[in-house]
């Protein structure tokens, strides 16, 4: 039998290596759609086709990477080496993503699309040996739960710490100058990243390995994930939830410049919704014992939905209700996440008894990429729909069109709801509860042990 609970710093450890890429993700949420349309100078229309076409990358670096880690073996185990290798390039290229140079309007094209793509390369190469390493530190499916919980914990406080440091930390590196500010203040939370790496890597152990080892290749490791129903099932949840997060995520600096018309208030907007995901995040765990996977994933879909309609019915005078509603909504977002992970390691162990084969790497490749198409378009959303309602980029723009601020208000709200609301039967076809996972787990011990 596999060792099954872990001690409190090693979910700590796990949590921080999300704390690490977290530090990437939530800013490429946050403030990379505002720094490419209002700093770096991109259309919003070529802003979302480039979110769209780089990500169209990942259908070949993430399966790739996927295999590339089931077939990794080192004294340190298959995952936790590439937290090591890749830390610094990925936080170096994540700096020089924020970097506006002296070119040409199609040479700052081509270099946005250059950085942008790699740091989604390096992204890949971290991300995806860090998300299996879920799967391998223990095998007991409400353990997984708690220490997902620690790590969705741990990997907002990264988002918090971002949306209340860094627009002062853009404003103070560049003395006003926003093109000089961000790379500094990026370069600050990279060094953040790199530490976290490391002690993601110094404090998690791999314990849970295949019941009965096999060697596979890249065409029968697809054909295994492709039987696995419950895989199909999370792929889709991941898929679906990305488009909304992201939709409303890149909508929040466009929503307190324009419909609250304060800018001063971008910060504590940012940070009451980061904050309210960290505490949300916290509470997964209990919330899952009371309920289960799934019950417990509709109640806070259908939470999130009710408080995305009501926000959107809110005047921008109205202060107080827009900043509850808005911390509601974020807490019950990070609630899901533990969930949603946590499901889709339980997918291993299901197509491992199913197939005989354990492809770790590659279902969480597989999610990621279905995340990540995801947030691919929701990012070429969040483009098309400031195009077409005819928002005004630029530094010298003092004022939108009500139809440009009805646009940016929709996809904070409305059409955010639409995406959470879908999730509701999607998920009802996942059939892995506890009692299911315990007894799957069960027979790969004895088979292991035959």
């Amino acid at each position: 039998m596999s060792e099954t609970k872990l001690k409190p710093i090693e979910k700590i450890g796990y949590g921080l290596g999300d704390f690490g890429s977290n530090i990437v993700f939530q800013t490429i949420l946050i403030l990379l759609p505002a720094f490419y349309t209002d700093v770096f100078g991109l259309a919003p229309a070529i802003m979302g086709t480039m979110f769209l076409v780089v990500r169209l990358l990942d259908t070949v670096t993430d399966p790739i990477m996927g295999v590339v880690a089931d077939n990794t073996n080192t004294k340190w185990g298959k995952f936790r080496p590439y937290l090591l290798w890749f830390s610094v390039p990925f936080s170096v290229v994540f700096v020089l993503t924020f970097i506006t140079p002296d070119f040409s309007e199609s040479g700052k094209l081509v270099y946005a699309y250059l950085t942008y793509a790699l740091l989604m390369v390096l992204y890949t190469v971290v991300n995806i040996p860090y998300c299996a390493l879920g799967g391998v530190i223990t095998s007991d499916s409400q353990e997984r739960v708690s220490a997902n919980s620690y790590r969705f914990f741990i990997a907002t406080s990264a988002g918090v710490l971002i949306s209340f440091f860094a627009p002062n930390l853009i404003k103070t590196f560049g003395n006003g100058n926003d093109q000089a500010g961000y790379p500094y203040a990026m370069a600050t939370f990279a060094v953040l990243a790199i530490l976290a790496f490391f002690g993601c890597f110094a404090l998690t152990k791999e314990r849970v390995k295949q019941a009965a080892p096999t060697k596979g290749s890249l065409g029968l490791d697809f054909k295994t994930l492709l039987k696995n129903d419950q895989w199909l099932v999370v792929a889709l949840l991941f898929f679906v939830l990305l488009v909304p997060i992201v939709l409303r995520g890149a909508s929040q600096v466009y929503y307190v410049k324009w419909f609250i018309g304060d800018a001063e208030l971008i910060a504590a907007f940012l940070t009451t919704g980061t904050f309210c995901q960290m505490v949300g995040a916290g509470f997964a765990s209990s919330l899952t014992k009371k309920l289960g996977k799934v019950p417990a994933y509709i109640l806070v879909q259908a939470i999130i939905v009710v408080g995305s309609v009501t926000l959107y019915f809110v005047s921008n005078t109205n202060l107080y209700a827009i900043f509850i509603l808005f911390g509601l909504v974020n807490f019950f977002v990070q609630m899901g996440a533990p969930i949603l992970f946590t499901m889709a390691a339980d997918t291993v162990e299901y197509g491992e008894l199913k197939t005989g084969r354990r492809v770790t790497g590659l279902v969480f490749s597989g999610a990621l990429f279905a995340l990540k198409l995801g947030v691919a378009v929701g990012g070429w959303l969040i483009g098309m729909v400031l195009a077409y309602y005819g928002y005004e980029g630029g530094s010298d723009i003092e004022k939108q069109t009500p139809e440009a601020v009805r646009g940016i208000v929709l996809s904070l709200t409305l059409f955010p709801a639409i995406g959470h609301f879908l999730l509701i039967p999607i998920v009802s076809f996942y059939r892995l509860n506890k009692t299911r996972c315990d007894e799957i787990r069960s027979e790969l011990d004895q088979k292991a042990n035959a």
